[in-house]
């Protein structure tokens, strides 16, 4: 059936941006800031002021609400939607100032308060296929917030279409907002009990028709080193500096593959994030991602090797090396429930799109929730050069992510 959206998006996600909730991975509290609470009581708000009764955040700064069922059927699979609050550390969300450049021409945007940022087309080739589209983006010296806000402002629109068209027929619908996602942390106290949902979707990816079914697994690796530390002026043949050390391994991984900058598809990486430390302690952070379980152990071996050969040049020094699980490539688990990934490819096509499958070199909310019972492949939101000041989303794009979250509720009911 046509629908006729009477939407509500953009004025949400306009608000929503301006609001602070980027996340903070050095902080222990949950959420990681205080402030993406913020946004979780508009957002609960809103779903009341559409009737959602049982819309609520709790204290770990999670958004649960439901839209009852409307079918007679008694079968239908309880689906949810989610999508994340928290903006990235990597650039700030404070006094975002979004800006609407109506029917875009195709040629470079300047963004105002910094007119060195630029969108050029030659950096962002799903720009040439917006020619004619509204394009959001800030003003240049924050990110927009797209990632994920976009998501939200949509799954909220789809929320008071349902609430506004009772006639539409679908099953118990489960909204999830989740903070900290940005951070890794996105599902830590996410209550599955309570969420009680068969099946999920994200609201979290790019260009549109993107439909993702597999992520990189993802550990994290720490190597704690403890070097000989001693007063400079008497160090000779004494003085093993754990920095020097941290330097070494950082400084042998290989240049010409295994890194970010020289991978892609499905290669994956050992990437360093941190180091830190002086003379006698010091560590380095790392990242290790794969497509599955047995690469992703294999870079492991590799940055093993690496820290013990470097060790030998040390003799009175040691390290430790300590692995830690972040997340796993939920194809695993959506390849043995093909219905999650075929429904959504046919919600798409009533919408007029064409589903693009692919994977994503990365990982959402998703990727935990699948192996935590809540198969989860990720839609599109249209955000595009996320985590930046070049960061951008379509209005068009936004306009089809609502309707492809309504006929995907739709497509459940009739499936049923």
């Amino acid at each position: 059936m046509a629908l006729d959206i009477q939407h509500t998006f953009l004025e949400r996600f306009l608000r929503y941006v301006q609001i602070d909730t980027q996340s903070d991975p050095s902080s222990k509290t949950i959420p990681s800031t205080e402030k993406q609470k913020n946004l979780g009581r508009v957002l609960v708000e809103e779903l009341k002021e559409m009737g959602i009764s049982d819309a609520h955040l709790d204290e770990y700064g999670y958004v649960y609400a439901t839209i009852p069922a409307n079918t007679d059927k008694a079968n239908v699979p309880v689906i949810c939607f989610c999508s994340h609050m928290d903006t990235s550390p990597d650039c700030s969300g404070k006094d975002v100032k979004p800006l609407i450049h109506r029917k875009y021409d195709g040629f470079d945007i300047v963004l105002p308060d910094d007119p060195t940022v630029v969108l050029r087309p030659k950096d962002h080739p799903n720009l040439k296929e917006q020619i004619g589209n509204d394009i959001i983006t800030a003003s240049g010296t924050t990110l927009l917030g797209a990632d994920n806000k976009a998501g939200l402002a949509e799954i909220m629109d789809a929320a008071h279409y349902f609430m506004t068209h009772p006639e539409v027929k679908h099953g118990k619908i489960r909204i999830l907002f989740t903070p900290d996602e940005e951070i890794g942390r996105g599902v830590d106290k996410a209550d599955m009990a309570k969420l009680g949902a068969d099946f999920g979707y994200t609201i979290d990816g790019e260009k549109r028709g993107s439909l993702e079914d597999e992520t990189f697994s993802a550990d994290a690796v720490a190597i704690d080193i403890r070097g000989v530390s001693i007063h400079p002026g008497f160090a000779k043949g004494k003085l093993e500096s754990a920095l020097k050390i941290a330097s070494d391994i950082v400084a042998a991984l290989p240049k010409d593959k295994l890194s970010p900058e020289t991978t892609e598809g499905k290669e994956g990486f050992i990437h360093p994030v941190s180091i830190s430390g002086g003379a006698e302690l010091a560590k380095i952070e790392f990242i290790i991602r794969d497509f599955t379980d047995e690469m992703l152990e294999r870079h492991e071996n590799t940055l093993r090797e690496i820290m013990n050969a470097v060790l030998k040049q040390y003799p009175n020094s040691r390290a430790e090396f300590k692995v830690t699980e972040q997340y796993r490539n939920m194809k695993k688990v959506l390849d043995q429930h093909p219905q999650v990934v075929e429904y959504a490819k046919e919600a798409m096509r009533r919408a007029g799109i064409e589903p693009l499958q692919s994977s994503i070199r990365g990982g959402t909310d998703g990727s935990r929730l699948s192996f935590m019972g809540l198969p989860c492949p990720n839609i599109f939101a249209g955000e595009h050069a996320f985590h930046s000041r070049e960061e951008w989303v379509s209005v068009q794009d936004m306009e089809k992510a609502v309707e492809t979250i309504v006929q995907l509720a739709m497509v459940w009911e009739e499936k049923a």
